[in-house]
């Protein structure tokens, strides 16, 4: 079965913007997960702008699900990923002006001193991936500084038009036949919604799904139990296909 993967950044987005401690993040992790999700996501940015420190400690200690701990390669969030021991870390690029992750991380580039971070989760047990745009070159840069699984970047087929669509699935299909020749786990994400997440969710060699924005989005109109059920119901039945 194809994993879905809630991101409950925005809960805290929503919570910072009047301040104290509603809604609580943890509390619609706990709700994702009775609605279907497998495991829980969440971004703890250099600026806490939504998930903050105790946050990424509370979901640890009080969900029993996997906690995926997305994060700059910084050493403030080596620091804090070796305190906290979460189930998987995803390395995501990071820039202070963006709004929201713009784009996969530049491996290539990263030689060294990715590797020396993957070596060093690793070595604690955390399961590492790469937030990577579907680019083989890219795919062949994770398996060299040893990541096991790769996360696709999946906004540039959420954000095209036309032909540009059938254009970015197929680059999305390449690159995950690509990952499983390399032996790579494979898991995608990024602005993926109910009209868009079929033809995704169809790849076989895809593993796990990660989606967060929009679900917290359609939980103004329904609810979150409802809006991970829908999603969830969506995936299923692609897959099934």
């Amino acid at each position: 079965m194809l994993r879905l993967g809630v991101n409950v950044d925005h809960v805290a987005t929503i919570r910072n913007a009047r301040g104290g401690t509603h809604p609580d993040p943890v509390a619609a992790a706990k709700i994702a997960l009775a609605a279907g999700a497998d495991g829980i996501t969440a971004h703890l940015r250099e600026d806490r702008r939504h998930i903050r420190d105790d946050d990424m400690r509370r979901l640890r200690r009080e969900v029993t699900a996997p906690l995926n701990f997305e994060m700059a390669a910084t050493s403030e969030m080596l620091e804090l990923a070796l305190e906290i021991l979460p189930h998987a870390c995803c390395l995501v690029p990071e820039r202070r002006t963006e709004v929201t992750t713009e784009g996969g991380l530049d491996a290539a580039a990263g030689g060294s001193t990715l590797a020396d971070y993957v070596a060093r989760l690793r070595k604690v047990g955390i399961r590492v991936s790469l937030f990577i745009d579907p680019d083989p070159r890219q795919l062949d840069a994770a398996k060299r500084v040893g990541a096991p699984v790769v996360e696709l970047h999946t906004g540039s087929y959420a954000h095209a038009a036309g032909s540009g669509v059938a254009l970015e699935l197929g680059r999305l299909k390449t690159a995950a036949r690509h990952a499983a020749a390399l032996g790579l786990e494979c898991h995608a994400g990024h602005g993926l919604d109910f009209d868009n997440v079929g033809p995704v969710a169809a790849i076989p060699e895809l593993v796990e799904l990660n989606i967060g924005h929009f679900l917290v989005g359609e939980a103004v109109f329904g609810g979150l139990g409802g809006s991970v059920r829908t999603m969830r119901r969506l995936m299923d039945s692609a897959r099934a296909t």
